[in-house]
């Protein structure tokens, strides 16, 4: 796929890049433009969310592109005030509407929301828009062990990926754990984390130098090394190019654990729990 990036499989067989292109904040001509220099540049994972109000921005760029709709991996997610059964399936239908698809590649419940306690509601509605071919494979982001465990009781069905918070401030050892026992995939959302300190990081820096790789290259590398998924923002060519060119090197062991112990317990960069936090 594109610059031959390797490629994972799902539990339900569908495959996906091991690095793709997130979109926050891509909108409008810019953002077209943007996703579209990333398709050309060999990215085929494009993360987008009902919520960053960029499905139609997400879809003009595949319409301009010219690679296959069959070659690239689509992603999009259902916000929290939707979780109820009904309003799920019409949120999912606006979500293909919006980008003018026939379907999505990968779907996600965007956050648990537990006090709402609709989310299995929700998950009901993804496994039905997957049997009507509306999506091809379902997943979660956020979720806590408890909460997935709760899914596949009530509805013997799994997630196929979790979308979390993934970056080396808050590296969520024991979720990853849960779900490589679970065959559950490890997406990375933030995967540079948002804050310039990363960047500044002297462990990483001195980890890049020894390589000649750039400390997001780096960084990248690390969550490929972990079998995570990344999806990096850059609306940048250069960037996105850079983002992609991390398959020519690797991080032995002693350097993936020099990263490990910059995990912090007040690592994440909002303090979003998905214990409490709810979005709608």
């Amino acid at each position: 796929m594109g610059r031959s990036i390797p490629e994972i499989t799902l539990n339900d067989g569908v495959t996906l890049p091991v690095i793709g292109l997130g979109t926050y904040k891509l909108n409008g001509n810019a953002g077209a433009q943007a996703i579209n220099s990333a398709i050309d540049t060999g990215y085929r994972l494009i993360d987008t969310a009902y919520n960053y109000e960029n499905e139609g921005t997400v879809g003009e760029a595949v319409r301009r592109s010219s690679i296959p709709r069959e070659e690239l991996r689509i992603t999009s997610k259902l916000p929290g005030r939707y979780q109820e059964y009904d309003k799920a399936v019409t949120a999912i239908q606006e979500s293909l509407y919006r980008a003018n698809l026939d379907y999505y590649d990968l779907y996600l419940i965007h956050w648990p929301n537990p006090k709402q306690g609709l989310y299995v509601e929700a998950w009901q509605a993804l496994i039905d828009a997957k049997k009507w071919g509306l999506i091809r494979s379902i997943g979660v982001c956020n979720f806590l062990p408890e909460h997935m465990e709760r899914l596949e009781k009530e509805t013997g069905v799994k997630p196929s990926i979790n979308q979390i918070e993934l970056h080396p401030f808050f590296n969520q050892e024991q979720q990853r754990i849960w779900h490589e026992e679970n065959n559950v995939k490890t997406e990375s959302w933030s995967p540079l984390a948002r804050a310039n300190d990363v960047l500044q990081n002297e462990t990483i820096s001195k980890i890049a130098d020894h390589h000649n790789k750039t400390i997001s290259q780096v960084i990248l590398r690390w969550h490929y090394q972990l079998g995570s998924i990344s999806i990096p923002k850059s609306s940048s060519p250069e960037r996105q190019i850079e983002n992609l060119s991390i398959f020519d090197f690797s991080l032995d062991e002693s350097e993936m654990g020099m990263i490990a112990e910059l995990t912090r317990p007040d690592g994440r960069i909002k303090d979003l729990d998905p214990a409490t936090y709810e979005e709608f």
